[in-house]
């Protein structure tokens, strides 16, 4: 009915076999495997990891781990900012994420996830614009190669340096409708993460509903809102000031009625928990927990 996975970010020292078989070994039918260029700079947490080099790509061996040890890819995941305001940066980061569509039909995986980027020197009006323009020829390949994309709704505000507005659009509804209008190819659709909804004070469940046949890929992960800080900075604060990713059940998310909305759409596909509780940053051992933790308490909404 689904398959339970992980993003393969949180075992960045792994290897790829490595990566699939703790997945194997530990109830994991997937993972969202990785797939930053060694030359992305990128230095954020979670970011620059690489467990497929999509630039020598060995179709053959990855089909082998994978057979070995019954597991599939639930997609491949690059999360850059295409729309930055550096233009040298904004065509690698598109070039980038054209050779990870390929690479997800040559591998056979279905779709690939990513952000649409925003550049934070221009307004929401004239950002769109620019995605219009810089999005057209990755919708191109995307429609060449029959892949989906898989755009994930976070800010991408967490940091000073991504001050102000976050490094991605898709952020609301009201942006999604404009993205799906733009390229309304079915091709095109969401990486689903409720928690980023939560800390936004907006609703984590309507979307599912309303949004069923663009849910290409759903990320597991929860949040929490500490509302004496929400108080205290208030909503055009650095949102780390007031929130925090918690692993599925210690944050703010209503994972009951978020199981029963699935359910109710009839969702069938990859259920990928993303592991972002700096909690279980200490060790390894704590990483390992956190991703062990996060599948028990998923399991109990699965067969």
């Amino acid at each position: 009915m689904f398959q339970l996975g992980f993003v393969s970010a949180i075992l960045q020292d792994y290897s790829f076999k490595d990566v699939i078989k703790f997945a194997s070994q530990n109830e994991f039918q997937s993972v969202e495997v990785m797939c930053w260029p060694a030359q992305s700079g990128d230095s954020r947490r979670y970011a620059g990891v690489s467990h497929i080099d999509v630039d020598n790509l060995n179709v053959e061996s990855i089909h082998s781990t994978l057979n070995n040890n019954d597991v599939i890819i639930s997609g491949l995941g690059y999360y850059p900012n295409p729309l930055d305001a550096d233009s040298a940066k904004s065509e690698f980061y598109v070039e980038h994420i054209k050779k990870v569509i390929r690479a997800c039909s040559k591998l056979k995986v279905p779709v690939m996830n990513t952000f649409i980027g925003r550049n934070q020197s221009l307004n929401m009006e004239e950002n769109l614009k620019l995605f219009k323009r810089l999005w057209a020829p990755i919708i191109a390949v995307a429609e060449e190669e029959g892949v989906k994309i898989g755009i994930e709704n976070c800010p991408m505000f967490f940091t000073n340096d991504e001050w102000p507005g976050g490094r991605n659009l898709a952020i609301s509804p009201a942006v999604w409708d404009i993205m799906f209008e733009t390229f309304p190819t079915p091709l095109f659709g969401l990486n689903y993460d409720p928690s980023h909804m939560v800390f936004q004070h907006m609703d984590e469940i309507k979307p599912i509903y309303d949004y069923k046949d663009r849910l290409h890929h759903i990320h597991i992960k929860d949040v929490k809102v500490y509302k004496e800080k929400l108080d205290r900075v208030g909503i055009l604060a650095n949102p780390l000031e007031y929130h925090s990713p918690k692993l599925p059940g210690l944050g703010d998310v209503n994972w009951r009625a978020f199981f029963a909305a699935l359910t109710d759409v009839r969702y069938r596909g990859p259920l990928v928990i993303e592991v972002e509780d700096k909690a279980y940053e200490g060790s390894e051992d704590d990483v390992k927990a956190a991703i062990l933790t996060s599948r028990n308490f998923v399991k109990q909404f699965l067969p």
